[in-house]
């Protein structure tokens, strides 16, 4: 769909597009080309398409899948695609809020491929819900903000690195991402977007059971980055064990949270989560 088809489309039907729903639609076929390329797709795969919008991604996607999930929270978009491929036997529409329906954790997402331009407003909450899923998608593709990109693709040290970087590399491996201009969606927005790869780990850095705890310690110890580590955790362990699992883990007994890896974040909560 070209963006001249975008524009005619939407003066046919009198839509306005919405700014507090993230609509801002990629238009450029290389960049789309581009995604569905990153995600790897055969004849065989489940993929679930969040924000379709008028449905640009939408149709490479079925070309390429065995089956779509499209979820579209705008029922004037839904009317649209409904009409535009109604001939795609492999399509699934849905008219929902896709937060709503990612944050259903009985829901088994272990067999599928996120691939998505996601709205800006929703972006992370999503991607943190289907990681925290104990059946999470096998990869997640997916264009948000540039500065959320950074954030999911950071290392310790980084500037972006912090809570989402941690929620998410739990259970996920970054891969790669690319940039995207801002010139290539419509509406334009104010900001660069970026596309992300993620990888379904093969193997689980902690036992699931051991997920709450790690998120618990590593919500305390970035709740306050110039404080030590030390001072953030005591409130919900006893000092001495406390010190004792940085000792452990061979680290200073002044260090702050943002200095320590996935992995040593990791080491800790196996000490401190221990019964």
């Amino acid at each position: 769909m070209k963006l001249s088809e975008m524009r005619e489309l939407l003066g046919a039907r009198g839509i306005q597009l919405t700014k507090s729903l993230g609509q801002n639609f990629l238009h450029d076929q290389n960049q789309l080309r581009r995604i569905v390329a990153a995600a790897e797709l055969t004849r065989a795969d489940s993929v679930l398409e969040i924000g379709p919008g008028l449905g640009p991604l939408t149709e490479l996607l079925l070309e390429q899948a065995a089956r779509v999930l499209a979820i579209e929270k705008d029922a004037r978009l839904v009317a649209v695609l409904r009409e535009r491929l109604a001939g795609s036997d492999n399509l699934e529409l849905q008219h929902a809020d896709a937060l709503d329906v990612v944050s259903d954790h009985a829901r088994d997402w272990h067999d599928w491929k996120l691939v998505a331009n996601l709205p800006y407003s929703v972006a992370s909450p999503i991607i943190v819900e289907l990681a925290q899923n104990p059946g999470r998608p096998e990869r997640i593709v997916v264009t948000l903000q540039l500065e959320v990109a950074r954030r999911l693709m950071a290392r310790v040290g980084d500037e972006d690195y912090g809570l989402l970087t941690l929620l998410v590399q739990l259970r996920y491996e970054p891969k790669e991402w690319f940039k995207i201009p801002r010139g290539c969606f419509f509406p334009e927005p104010e900001v660069d977007s970026a596309c992300v790869v993620l990888v379904r780990r093969e193997e689980d850095l902690l036992a699931e059971e051991r997920h709450a705890a790690f998120e618990n310690i590593v919500r305390r110890a970035l709740s306050q980055r110039r404080k030590m580590l030390v001072k953030l955790l005591k409130a919900g362990w006893p000092l001495a064990r406390v010190q004792d699992a940085l000792a452990t883990l061979q680290l200073r007994a002044d260090v702050r949270g943002e200095k320590l890896s996935l992995e040593q974040f990791v080491a800790l909560t196996k000490i401190l989560a221990a019964a």
